[in-house]
């Protein structure tokens, strides 16, 4: 009998072995294709019932060249990369990977956080320019004196208030709880005006959708109080890179730290890479020994629970007809 074929789209510096084990065991068939260029998709996957997804456009044109597909499990928490009307025209499941990195994601950004309102990144390049503590550019700021604001409260932003709360003297969350969730007891509740007016670092934990592209752009930054900072390990495309610089240049916020980027990696002429406010990480938040297992785990998780059931384990889109 022929094994039901899963691919592996594109793994960036994941290690597929610990998901084609388990698919295997479980009676499939599973590659990776080449490269992420939907030709070399369909030259792994013409035939395959599941692919597993990383950063790869999972788009109409993809999708009609692939009639054997009945699900797409993304290897990440975001599933912006599939398109979810061609899907949903298809009758296709999409699943996704609601909780692999949580905990890595909410202690990076609480260290992005203290990194930035204690003067870290100035401090080591003082030292390193044969400075000391007067050539600091600013004084460090108290954290009991601040106020985090978090957009987007689901795992991983109700995650942040938590941490952060015993530090800060006080967190603010504002948007849409995943259901199932209830709302933190360490952070008020505002909406997201107020929250920019209030906060002293504001950091984004929302999807990325036509609704929140440019989430944070000149009005929004005009918002916020003057000298904050702002964090973005969420997706690149949730901050206006063009405002963000305009608002670091005119010294309205103080700093901004950024583990995602709209492209990866910067291009080298992209202005942010040398602006002394500015703090990067590569878009490694989400990365930990553990987390990079769950990564390719998870998806081949939810693909095997789909062939043996008829349901994945974190389904984001149902098909109107269930077919296996």
């Amino acid at each position: 009998m022929t094994r039901p074929l899963a691919v592996f789209t594109d793994l960036d510096d994941l290690d597929p072995a610990p998901g084609i084990a388990l698919l295997e065991a479980a009676g499939f068939e599973a590659k990776v294709a080449v490269s992420a260029r939907p030709d070399d998709i369909v030259r792994a996957a013409e035939d395959a019932v599941a692919l597993l997804v990383g950063y790869a456009t999972i788009d109409a044109g993809l999708l009609d060249r692939l009639p054997a597909l009945k699900i797409l499990a993304t290897m990440s928490s975001g599933y912006d990369m599939v398109d979810l009307d061609a899907a949903r025209a298809r009758d296709l499941w999409v699943c996704n990977l609601p909780d692999g990195c949580t905990e890595e994601v909410a202690l990076h950004v609480l260290a992005l956080a203290l990194a930035m309102a204690r003067q870290l990144p100035q401090g080591d390049a003082v030292v390193r320019s044969g400075g000391w503590t007067v050539d600091l550019p600013r004084l460090p700021l108290r954290i009991g004196d601040l106020t985090l604001g978090v957009v987007g409260m689901g795992r991983i932003g109700t995650r942040v208030a938590e941490v952060a709360a015993p530090l800060f003297r006080r967190v603010a969350g504002c948007g849409l709880q995943h259901p199932g969730e209830t709302w933190p007891d360490v952070a008020d509740r505002r909406d997201f005006a107020t929250l920019l007016a209030e906060s002293d670092i504001v950091t984004l934990h929302v999807p990325l959708s036509p609704e929140t592209e440019n989430l944070i752009s000149t009005p929004e930054l005009a918002r916020m109080r003057p000298g904050g900072f702002l964090i973005n390990a969420g997706r690149g495309g949730l901050v206006d890179h063009t405002a963000l610089l305009a608002a670091l240049d005119s010294g309205r916020l103080a700093g901004a730290a950024l583990d995602v980027l709209p492209v990866e990696p910067p291009l080298p002429d992209d202005p942010l890479l040398t602006h002394p406010r500015l703090l990067f990480s590569p878009h490694c938040a989400f990365l930990s020994g553990t987390s990079r297992r769950a990564y390719v785990e998870r998806p081949a998780e939810n693909v095997i629970a789909w062939h043996r059931t008829g349901t994945p384990l974190t389904p984001v889109l149902e098909p109107e007809r269930t077919p296996r």
